[in-house]
């Protein structure tokens, strides 16, 4: 990468301050969320993963990524990321494309991972997906890996994705692979509970319901592609996210209810025992995901893990002013990352 190019990148990764007149966390969500951006990615390669293996009983279930890479000259010796979108995101949400570009112009390779079900594929696993699936990204890290001859990779995820990256770090430990250089987590759900909650509060209900009817869609899609594995019934009259994951996401995934589910998906479990260069990434004014003073003091604890908290930046978001001038656009967090990525890479 040219030296002006890490000379930008460093230049606009200090302190956050909000983009005039977006201060509320609200409205840095929202805009966040829609704002559209430039893209100039080449055409991705597709890839499917196989992430669970065929039974008797059923299919196998595979992932769709969505891959650019470098020249293979010099594809194995460049700085590799798998970025994992939030819930009812995919390779093509926003964040997923700004991180994506920034990453290619920086001399990256990308894999932009759909989750199960996600990104159009619900016809290609026999499962849903959850906040626990950690396993999932390392199969796709150890496939790349394998696939390319990678020598340094890292983990994005944004929120639901950030705590799958994070509680694969955490459950790796000092045994994560020498490739696997850095971990990064944006606006991370690792405490599942009592985001949930949060969710489900009035301010936030906009945001609950417009999970609920996407997911509910989803639910509905599986039952017709799956009819002998999944009950349309259990879909009647849901409310909440909450009630979602105790009477359909612990029902099919395993967990004996949503308590079940929060406690044993959340990456809070085992943030302790990230042994990698770690980035979180979260703003006290997100309007719905919530870290715990305990996760906090298990992050600050924890001499890998860097915690940078803003008091602005909403769900996602950290809009910056942007500098015409300099070609600075603004996405603050995606600039952040992309800095710490490269220092460890």
């Amino acid at each position: 990468m040219q030296a002006v190019e890490i000379e930008r990148i460093a230049s606009h990764a200090a302190e956050f301050l909000p983009r005039r007149f977006l201060i509320n966390g609200h409205i840095q969500t929202i805009m966040g969320n829609y704002l559209p951006r430039v893209n100039d990615l080449p055409a991705p390669e597709a890839q499917l993963v196989e992430v669970s293996p065929a039974t008797a009983d059923q299919i196998s279930s595979q992932l769709l990524c969505h891959c650019h890479w470098q020249p293979e000259e010099v594809r194995a010796t460049r700085p590799s990321a798998i970025i994992v979108h939030g819930l009812e995101g995919s390779s093509e949400s926003q964040y997923v494309i700004g991180n994506a570009n920034k990453l290619w112009r920086a001399g990256c390779n990308i894999i932009r991972m759909n989750m199960r079900n996600c990104g159009g594929t619900e016809a290609l696993s026999p499962t849903l997906y959850h906040s626990g699936l950690s396993n999932d990204v390392l199969a796709v890290m150890n496939f790349f890996i394998a696939q390319q001859g990678l020598k340094s990779m890292s983990l994005i995820g944004y929120s639901m994705g950030g705590n799958l990256v994070l509680k694969l770090a955490g459950e790796l430990g000092t045994n994560a692979p020498a490739e696997l250089r850095s971990v990064i987590g944006v606006s991370p759900a690792l405490d599942l509970g009592p985001s949930a909650d949060a969710l489900h509060r009035p301010q936030n209900r906009f945001y609950e319901m417009k999970f609920l009817r996407a997911l509910l869609r989803r639910y509905r899609r599986k039952v017709m592609l799956f009819p002998r594995v999944f009950d349309p019934n259990v879909a009647a009259g849901i409310r909440s996210l909450r009630e979602l994951d105790d009477r359909i996401t612990a029902l099919y995934s395993g967990f004996t209810g949503a308590d079940d589910y929060y406690y044993r998906a959340a990456a809070a479990r085992v943030i302790d025992r990230i042994a990698v260069p770690t980035l979180v990434l979260h703003a006290l004014d997100d309007p719905f995901v919530r870290i715990t003073d305990e996760s906090c003091r298990k992050l600050e604890a924890n001499l890998k893990i860097r915690l940078l908290t803003t008091s602005h930046g909403g769900h996602c978001a950290f809009l910056a002013q942007p500098n015409a001038d300099s070609g600075y656009d603004g996405y603050w967090a995606e600039h952040t990352l992309l800095r710490f990525l490269l220092a460890n890479a």
